[in-house]
């Protein structure tokens, strides 16, 4: 089998490709990604591309399925370029599976693609995917489910699967997560769980979380069985909320309003301090608690971290800076550091 990876060297594509490479029924892989990376896989060979303009057809000609990661989160105060790579890339890379006459499409979703939801009860994959209005994250995660929605249509011939994860934390994506969420202005030592004695509690913040090599492991079972199709929820136990972090971190929980962490939020990334609009906290505060059953039951998927150790482990590579030998992964230097943020 030969499998085509786009966004290859990020948090989830490297442990895909970790996954797939130790495989035996996987002769082949195919990373894509802007810049090539020092890294190497077993049986992966790496293409420099962009899926806004590089010829993806006579990459994925002969792919017995393309995968496709790629994704942009910054700089989050130009919309229009994150849209050219989130939306209109996506299009560009259905079209070309469809052209390549790949018999086999598995898409990065998200949570974020759903709309506002239950907290109190679980839903499965058929609940709306409108997502959030305030957040550019969710409405270009939901426009794309409209781009899929009529590539499955147009090409029925393709067999399309949708995964859409709950947050999703390693330990080597510390680094990254750090300054594409937190921003390099955000000191290290406080991602050290002893310092941590606080934790804000807003209603109706409950959220869900996985760790990236249980998030590779369930796109590689949906990669290797034919039979295996549509949306897909990924999250591991328990739903995370201000107690159960707080027993986690032996901290304390802290009533806050959600209004006075919005416009704080608000008014840092207008003023550039950190790079997170408030829109992601919106999303947090209404997307639903995702229903995991069939991807345990239809893919066997059965998550190896919990929600809790993988937050733990987000948070250890955060304190040391943790990091990986792609150029996603690795520490920005300053001046790019800066331009991520305009």
């Amino acid at each position: 089998m030969r499998v085509v990876v786009t966004g290859a060297t990020g948090n989830v594509g490297t442990s895909l490709l970790g996954a797939l490479s130790g495989d035996e029924v996987v002769q082949e892989i195919v990373g894509l990604a802007r810049r090539k990376p020092a890294l190497h896989v077993p049986k992966t060979t790496w293409v420099s591309a962009d899926v806004e303009y590089s010829d993806l057809v006579s990459i994925f000609r002969g792919a017995d399925c393309v995968v496709h990661l790629a994704w942009r989160i910054q700089p989050s105060h130009d919309i229009t370029a994150l849209r050219k790579t989130n939306v209109a890339g996506s299009a560009r890379v259905f079209d070309a599976v469809a052209e390549a006459r790949v018999p086999a499409l598995v898409y990065a979703s998200s949570v974020g693609a759903y709309s506002p939801g239950p907290k109190e009860r679980p839903v499965d994959e058929n609940w709306p995917t409108e997502g959030t209005p305030t957040s550019f994250y969710a409405r270009h995660k939901a426009e794309v489910e409209r781009l899929l929605d009529r590539f499955e249509v147009e090409h029925p011939d393709v067999r399309v699967v949708r995964m859409r994860p709950a947050l999703i934390f390693k330990r080597s994506s510390g680094e990254e997560q750090r300054q594409y969420f937190l921003g390099h202005l955000f000191p290290r030592a406080l991602a050290r769980p002893r310092l941590v004695r606080l934790v804000p509690s807003l209603p109706q913040l409950r959220f869900q979380a996985v760790h990236a090599d249980d998030v590779a492991d369930a796109y590689r079972r949906a990669i290797l069985d034919e039979g295996a199709h549509g949306a897909f929820n990924l999250a591991a136990d328990p739903v995370l909320e201000a107690t159960t972090l707080a027993r986690a971190l032996d901290a304390r929980t802290l009533p806050l309003p959600a209004s006075l962490i919005r416009g704080a939020m608000a008014m840092t990334w207008r003023l550039r301090l950190q790079p997170t609009p408030p829109g992601w906290l919106d999303m947090g505060l209404s997307v639903p608690v995702m229903d995991t059953t069939r991807a345990r039951t239809e893919l066997g998927w059965e998550p190896q971290h919990s929600s809790v150790a993988a937050l733990l482990e987000l948070l250890s590579g955060i304190h040391q800076g943790a990091s990986g030998p792609t150029p996603v992964l690795r520490p920005a230097p300053a001046r790019e550091r800066l331009k991520l943020w305009q």
